[in-house]
């Protein structure tokens, strides 16, 4: 692997990580920006934003687009999250000037009023879709819980009203406060032709205007609720608590992902052998999830609504009983193994590098091999598990419960 990095004249990054015997090539624009840069006012504008990005250019059409999409690229797609908006496509290396091309303009859309008025249709579907199907928006209205004021609380997909209301002058506005070149990142993974990444971006992106992008970090207070929201249409009870947790440039992240695996993953954790083995509930999850000075832990229930008491008062005894005691030394051990081999494993994909590359520059402007995130986890110990647990108590959470249940009591 040869990681290499370059930042044009008006402030483009590139990253890249290079390893010349993989059969294929992954690149995105990674732009600084999501749900936590919005106003109230223009909620779930990034997510819409990505949306009217592959209606086209002053070059492509919407169906110039996807059809150059679908020639060059074996999976392309994007996603909008609180902190970020990320564009990406696989290729074969051969195909690099012709997919950076294409990204590169699809970077600069036209926003086209009656594409404009045409996706919002289908965003406000979208808002809908949601929260008509399980677990019925319980992620987003536990975060509004969880950090109330703070930009994080803040809906990706925004809600019918501010949708609804957006106009397309207000989406270009925003368009031109967050897409500046110094707040975006083109990182590239596997085979890739780096001379030629540099005069491509240098050719297709040298000349977009550059401003500054910034992004105010308050600091996150935790908040404890209990919340408990009536779907009688649903046929189980969906439970989301979290509390406070490591934030992405906190190095106890390692910890509190290792402590994630032990309490709650999807096999072999302690919430997994006592009750989803047991058959009290279908799922019972705990994990981790950092934002810029912010993380959080994440505890996910979903089970019968008539068993609903029981398996909170169950996941309660978890999280207490390691809170009090900690974890052993063979948990620990089983889950650096677990952690790291998935690693490896994902390694071998230039697509997950892709991700894990330009996760890791967007949000701390870090690079780290393979090896050294692996050594990271392995220098964990049960110290530093401790003081996770010590620094972030799981016994206050901001709890939403979204199901069948009028009324329940809170754990």
């Amino acid at each position: 692997m040869d990681f290499r990095h370059h930042t044009l004249d008006n402030g483009l990054e590139i990253v890249a990580e290079i390893a010349p015997n993989a059969y294929s090539s992954a690149y995105a624009f990674f732009v600084r920006t999501g749900a936590r840069d919005e106003s109230d006012a223009v909620s779930g504008v990034s997510h819409f934003l990505e949306h009217m990005v592959f209606k086209g250019s002053d070059r492509r059409s919407a169906a110039e687009v996807n059809r150059d999409l679908d020639d060059l690229s074996a999976s392309s797609n994007a996603y909008t999250s609180e902190e970020q908006t990320v564009y990406f496509a696989t290729t074969l290396p051969e195909d690099q000037a012709k997919i950076i091309d294409l990204l590169a303009d699809m970077m600069r859309p036209s926003l086209r009023q009656d594409d404009f008025d045409t996706e919002k249709k289908v965003i406000l579907e979208e808002i809908a879709k949601y929260d008509d199907q399980p677990p019925y928006g319980a992620n987003e209205k536990c975060m509004a819980a969880f950090f109330g004021s703070h930009p994080l609380g803040r809906s990706v997909l925004g809600t019918t009203a501010s949708v609804g209301n957006l106009a397309r002058d207000q989406m270009l506005a925003y368009f031109q406060e967050r897409y500046s070149p110094r707040n975006m990142v083109l990182i590239a993974a596997g085979n890739v032709d780096w001379d030629g990444l540099l005069r491509q971006a240098d050719e297709h992106c040298g000349r977009w205007k550059s401003f500054d992008a910034p992004r105010p970090l308050p600091p996150a207070l935790a908040r404890q609720a209990w919340q408990v929201i009536h779907k009688p249409q649903a046929t189980q009870q969906y439970v989301m608590q979290l509390s406070a947790g490591p934030a992405a440039d906190d190095d106890d992240r390692y910890a509190a992902r290792l402590l994630g695996t032990i309490v709650g993953d999807d096999t072999g954790s302690r919430l997994f052998w006592e009750l989803v083995d047991t058959g009290l509930a279908e799922t019972a999850a705990f994990g981790a999830h950092e934002f810029q000075k912010a993380g959080i832990f994440v505890t996910y229930l979903a089970c019968a609504p008539e068993q609903t008491a029981e398996s909170l008062a169950r996941v309660r005894g978890v999280l207490a009983d390691v809170s009090a005691s900690g974890v052993t030394a063979d948990e620990l051990l089983r889950a650096q193994n677990k952690i790291c081999a998935h690693l490896v494993l994902q390694a071998e994909r230039p697509t997950n590098r892709l991700f894990a590359v330009g996760n890791a520059w967007i949000q701390r402007r870090q690079y780290k091999t393979v090896r050294e995130a692996v050594d990271a986890y392995r220098r964990v110990t049960l110290d530093d598990i401790t003081r996770v647990l010590k620094t972030y108590p799981l016994d206050r959470p901001a709890s939403v419960a979204v199901g069948p249940l009028a009324e329940l009591a809170a754990p």
